[in-house]
């Protein structure tokens, strides 16, 4: 329910609304056809996903040393990086990836709202690219509506059928670029041209094919709306110094229709009312009702405002860029002197601190060496002392390698048994294998004597790895 009272005397309908009217959300009833109008924020949205997703397209075609440059190989559980390896032992790495991803979306949105949806979004790319499919076939938002309301005809089908065909198309080639992150592209294409796809690559495909088309088609901004969690959890990332596009009321109000040369009347503000606004919104809202949950930052807005601006000789920046302490006239902070985006930018950094340690400290080798508890040594016929350990070796080049087993410190005239000749380990898995230390019983001085493993690639000496360990013993009497 809305209050409409009339003033005659300034000629203008002022609605009042009660408190959740003013939050106008399209619920599907209709289809929204926005405008599309040049400017600066439409340039930066177009370079932006252009930026991030082009490399989701051309990414998985890079080589490197014969290869694919970056693949996620979950059937052998590997992620190849270049010359990087990552096995599942380094999973806290993408831990933390993880961890900074999280961080700096909420840092994003707690500067400046839900600019990762209007510039970054999957979903905002890709229907920002099928509505301009459909503009370049059935014509601007006017000749769309109309076009949807006409009845059947060979023009209509003609035209829906060449646009449905080249989402259908594109759906199909967002599909094919999910799936070669995570098999050999080359192979993947061959496997497909045959149809001969394993069963997940087939489920994979579809899913994104259907889910593409359907989501950018078809649901467009009602994704955002019903199915995305993060437009629901906005609110508690923002605050009143957050920057968002806001309109300024103070300056905009009253609203009234562009006058001519010397006509006069009561005082308007530098708002005519023209809607153009709204027109461009991708999610159909009117922002001049204030920060909605349709709003993706996209500041479409803006530029449309700008270029009304332009022509009626009026500053730009009725709809700006602002923080809504900004407009209400309120003392604002600089980004590095909010709390809570200090904390973000600290756990980002630490984040990214813990990758660079782990990819620089990767190895090609890793070794773990488990001594045997239960005993903690045996005492041989002969008065020697033993040792058992547990090898697990993790060779992370993409060969199999023979390993020799050495040790550096320990009791003196030890021996190392066990491992005959030199075990193979297989490139990308751990390899296990057991080795005892035998030591004279007369050079046992102490209950503990420290000792460091070493194995070394037999073929390539410069793939090894070390742990440091300890040779257990009697008492000394």
């Amino acid at each position: 329910m809305s209050d409409e009272t009339e003033n005659k005397e300034m000629g203008t309908v002022t609605t009042i609304y009660h408190e959740f009217e003013s939050w106008q959300v399209n619920r599907g009833e209709k289809t929204i056809h926005a405008k599309r109008m040049p400017g600066f924020f439409r340039t930066i949205k177009n370079y932006t996903q252009l930026g991030l997703w082009l490399p989701f397209f051309l990414g998985p075609y890079l080589r490197w040393n014969d290869k694919q440059a970056i693949l996620f190989d979950i059937q052998n559980r590997q992620f190849h990086f270049f010359s990087v390896t990552v096995l599942p032992q380094d999973i806290w790495m993408l831990s933390l990836l993880l961890l900074m991803a999280a961080m700096t979306l909420f840092a994003t949105t707690s500067v400046a709202s839900r600019v990762w949806c209007g510039y970054f979004c999957f979903q905002t790319a890709w229907t920002d690219w099928f509505t301009w499919i459909e503009d370049k076939i059935e014509g601007n938002p006017a000749a769309r509506r109309k076009l949807d309301d006409a009845p059947l005809s060979l023009d209509k089908i003609k035209k829906k059928g060449f646009k449905h065909a080249i989402w259908l198309l594109l759906s199909l080639l967002t599909g094919i670029s999910f799936s070669v992150w995570f098999v050999d592209a080359p192979t993947y294409w061959s496997n497909l041209i045959h149809l001969d796809l394993p069963k997940v690559g087939w489920i994979t495909l579809a899913m994104f094919f259907l889910g593409t088309y359907f989501l950018a088609g078809y649901m467009r901004e009602q994704a955002c709306f019903w199915l995305c969690p993060y437009a629901r959890i906005q609110g508690v990332m923002g605050d009143s110094q957050t920057i968002l596009p806001a309109y300024d009321e103070k300056r905009g109000e009253p609203r009234g229709k562009l006058r001519r040369a010397g006509e006069t009347g009561a005082p308007q503000g530098d708002c005519i009312d023209c809607f153009q606004c709204v027109q461009v919104c991708p999610t159909g809202v009117d922002i001049r009702h204030g920060s909605q949950l349709g709003c993706i930052t996209c500041g479409l807005c803006i530029d449309a405002c700008d270029a009304i601006m332009d022509k009626i000789g009026k500053p730009r920046g009725l709809i700006r860029y602002a923080s809504l302490d900004e407009l209400a006239g309120k003392p604002t902070h600089k980004i590095y002197q909010h709390p809570r985006t200090l904390v973000y930018l600290t756990i980002i950094l630490l984040a990214f601190s813990g990758i660079v340690y782990g990819l620089t400290h990767l190895g090609s080798m890793t070794l773990r060496v488990i001594p045997d508890r239960q005993p903690l040594f045996v005492t041989m016929s002969d008065g020697s002392i033993q040792n058992r350990y547990d090898f697990k070796v993790v060779n992370k080049t993409d060969k199999d390698l023979r390993v020799k087993v050495s040790a550096e410190g320990g009791v003196e005239g030890q021996v190392l048994l066990g491992g005959e000749g030199f075990p193979l380990t297989h490139h990308g898995r751990g390899t296990t294998f057991t080795i005892f230390v035998k030591a004279p019983g007369a050079s046992v001085k102490q209950e503990v004597t420290p000792i460091e493993f070493k194995v070394e690639a037999v073929e390539d000496p410069s793939v090894f790895a070390t742990y440091d360990s300890k040779f257990n013993g009697p008492k000394p009497r």
